[in-house]
C-alpha cells in the first residue's frame, strides 16, 4: 500500500513562496488504475515527483508502512514526457541495463510492447520521433517490474488510434498487484480505463471517487470534474463580451 500523509510542497523564488501542494492525503492500494486529474498548475506533476523522492516535501510518503528508501524505490517506476532514458543508446542496450538493475525486469513484456508499437530495437533513441520516444518511456516504466507505475502525460505525441489500442493492451497485461497512477488531460478518453479518479485543484485533493460510482449515478467523469473544480460554463461568453466592449 502506498500512503501519502499531509504532503505539502512549496517552491521559493525571488517574489516569495508558492504553495504547490497543501496537506495531501491519499491511500493507493495494489491493483488499482487511478486517474490523477486537474487543471494546469494543480500540482499533479509535483505530487508524482514528490512520491518518487525527486524533490523535498513536507509530510510522509510510505510504502507498506515504511518510508521509501534505496531498497524499496525499485517498486516504483515513472514514465514522463520529459523522458528518463539514454538517447544515445538503443532499446537493446536499455534492455540489458534494466536486466542488471532490476531483478524483476519483465523481458517478455518488453519484447511484446516493442513489437506492439513497432519500434526499432537497434536504432538509437535520439532518432525516434516524439511519439515513439514517449512510447518507449512507457514501455520501460511498465517493464521495470514495479508495483506502482506512475505516468505523467505519457501519451503526448501519440495518435488517437495508438492511444486507444494501448489502453486495451494495458488492461490485458497488468497483473493483480500492479497499480497505475496516470496523470493526463485526456479525461474523456481514459474514462473507461481508470477505475478511480483523484482530483487536484490548487494543490489540494478536492475529489476522490470510483468511476463505477459515477456510472451508477448517471454522471460522467468530465461532468464530475467540472462540477468539483468549479468550472464556469460562461467563461468564454464573458471573455468575448468583454472583448467586444473594447
Amino acid at each position: 500500500m502506498l500512503e501519502i500523509k499531509g504532503l505539502g510542497k512549496r517552491y521559493y523564488g525571488k517574489l516569495g513562496g508558492v504553495e504547490a501542494l497543501k496537506n495531501v492525503d491519499l491511500t493507493l492500494g495494489q491493483g488499482e488504475i487511478v486517474g490523477l486529474f486537474g487543471e494546469n498548475g494543480a500540482g499533479k506533476t509535483t505530487l508524482l515527483k514528490s512520491i518518487l523522492g525527486f524533490q523535498s516535501y513536507e509530510g510522509k510518503v510510505l510504502l507498506d508502512g515504511e518510508r521509501i528508501n534505496h531498497r524499496s524505490i525499485g517498486r516504483l517506476s515513472f514514465a514522463t514526457c520529459e523522458h528518463s532514458f539514454f538517447p544515445n543508446l538503443t532499446p537493446i542496450s536499455h534492455r540489458e541495463f534494466y536486466r542488471l538493475q532490476f531483478g524483476t525486469f519483465r523481458e517478455k513484456r518488453f519484447e511484446a510492447l516493442m513489437d506492439f508499437f513497432e519500434l526499432p530495437m537497434r536504432e538509437a533513441l535520439r532518432g525516434y520521433s516524439t511519439g515513439q520516444k514517449n512510447q518507449f518511456e512507457v514501455i520501460l516504466a511498465l517493464c521495470q517490474g514495479a508495483d506502482y507505475i506512475l505516468m505523467d502525460e505519457p501519451f503526448a505525441g501519440n495518435d488517437i488510434f495508438n492511444r486507444e489500442d494501448f489502453y486495451k493492451m494495458l488492461l490485458g497485461i497488468l497483473e493483480p498487484q500492479e497499480t497505475i497512477i496516470l496523470s493526463t488531460h485526456l479525461i474523456e478518453e481514459v474514462e473507461k480505463f481508470v477505475g478511480r479518479a483523484v482530483l487536484l485543484h490548487k494543490g489540494r485533493v478536492v475529489g476522490d471517487v470510483s468511476t463505477l460510482e459515477l456510472e451508477e449515478q448517471g454522471r460522467t467523469l468530465m461532468g464530475y470534474i467540472k462540477e468539483t473544480c468549479g468550472y464556469r460554463p460562461d467563461r468564454v461568453s464573458r471573455a468575448l463580451e468583454n472583448l467586444s466592449d473594447l
